[in-house]
């Protein structure tokens, strides 16, 4: 196979999408919404070069088409519904997280913002060959502008994303960021994978799932293990699809005393790993939730399993999040300001790696120079992934 750098445009799954390549990984992405779809080795033969990302179960069409009854019917009221159709793999969730403020209701928006419901453009620059992909997303109600650039580098299985978000207006905007990161079956499974995080403190929704939530509502917990009513029993978050017809959402604190971040899954039987990297400035928090089989509504059907590890700046949706004092989930802020006509920027990694057979257990990940050290429980080195100018990166 030629290891050349490449992006084209493709159809995925029906839709218009943009394949970004270096010969080892493939990356595709979607312009209507933004949606990081697919993300897979090239490398690799068989059940170890599928998607590592979740692709939802339900047909998908582009969110920013004509709403309609029919519409409804598949994807549930539009509310929900725009998100749904053509949610899938990894989303941005911007300007706010959750269900909408009564004046973004009014203005037609629903769930998770405005990012994942507008059509992205893609800029003319660089060269297809250099292996860099730039996006921007205007966002006119919450009158701001979102510039995405991708690069893939020569021989290595690590995607680079520098993000910057421009207030537009004369006065400070506040507002969530949220990475919407979603791993699923039949990459994710019951009995193959574990989540690592570096999670500490955290507290479980108040709210949602109701009678078929797997965890106690508002349970303060430290990661990974949430202990159920009878204190006897905990789950460990780490194992995922513990209780088929069952669902969670909890919010995490991330670890104070790192300045990268990282959340790795794993599949043990395909000895196959991703993970993501990122600046704890940017993102101090990390909402959980899984659903396994629990929805019945459009479009989850009773048949859905996907485990979301929402890296962001806000533990929980923003109408979970009222009540829950930060002094129980320790003391990082929530929420970004954009100065007024100013910009913030965040920066994240994105990895696949293979697992070596004698790799028994994962404890994190840290980027040093110019790769990611992958290390075990007592900080040993278990395999390092070539990342030019990773620790730089996020610094």
């Amino acid at each position: 196979m030629i290891k050349e750098l490449i992006r084209k445009e493709i159809k995925w799954r029906g839709r218009e999408a943009v394949q970004l390549t270096n010969g080892i990984v493939e990356l595709i992405m979607l312009p209507a919404g933004g949606h990081l779809a697919a993300f897979r080795f090239l490398d690799l033969k068989g059940p170890s070069s599928q998607n590592v990302l979740w692709e939802a179960p339900w047909p998908l069409c582009d969110p920013d088409d004509a709403w309609s009854s029919e519409k409804s019917l598949v994807y549930g009221a539009p509310e929900a519904g725009r998100f749904l159709a053509g949610y899938t793999g990894h989303a941005l969730c911007l300007d706010y997280f959750g269900d909408p403020p009564p004046e973004r209701v009014a203005a037609g928006l629903g769930l998770h913002g405005e990012a994942a419901v507008t059509r992205w453009k893609m800029l003319d620059s660089p060269e297809p060959t250099s292996g860099q992909c730039d996006w921007v997303a205007d966002l006119p109600l919450s009158r701001l502008r979102f510039k995405r650039k991708i690069r893939l580098c020569e021989g290595q299985s690590v995607v680079f994303v520098d993000e910057s978000l421009y207030n537009q207006s004369d006065a400070e905007h506040h507002c969530d960021w949220v990475q919407h990161v979603t791993f699923g079956h039949p990459f994710v499974s019951n009995d193959a994978s574990t989540v690592i995080a570096s999670a500490q403190a955290g507290v479980t929704s108040s709210i949602a799932y109701g009678d078929q939530s797997l965890l106690p509502k508002q349970e303060y917990f430290s990661w990974p293990f949430v202990r159920l009513g009878n204190e006897s029993e905990v789950i460990d978050l780490r194992k995922p699809f513990s209780s088929d017809g069952e669902g969670f959402l909890a919010g995490v604190m991330l670890d104070r005393d790192r300045q990268a971040e990282f959340v790795l899954t794993v599949n043990w039987k395909l000895r196959l790993g991703v993970g993501y990297c990122f600046r704890r400035d940017d993102f101090p928090w990390m909402a959980i939730w899984e659903e396994n089989c629990a929805r019945q509504e459009s479009p989850w059907n009773g048949t859905t399993r996907a485990r979301g590890m929402e890296f962001g700046t806000t533990p929980l949706p923003a109408s979970v999040n009222e009540g829950v004092p930060d002094k129980r989930v320790l003391d990082a802020p929530k929420g970004c300001c954009v100065p007024a006509n100013g910009k913030k920027t965040a920066r994240y990694l994105v990895f696949l790696f293979a697992v070596p057979a004698n790799v028994q257990s994962i404890e994190g990940v840290v980027p040093e120079g110019d790769t990611l050290r992958i290390f075990d429980a007592e900080g040993k080195t278990l395999l390092s992934i070539p990342a030019n100018g990773c620790e730089a990166f996020l610094a």
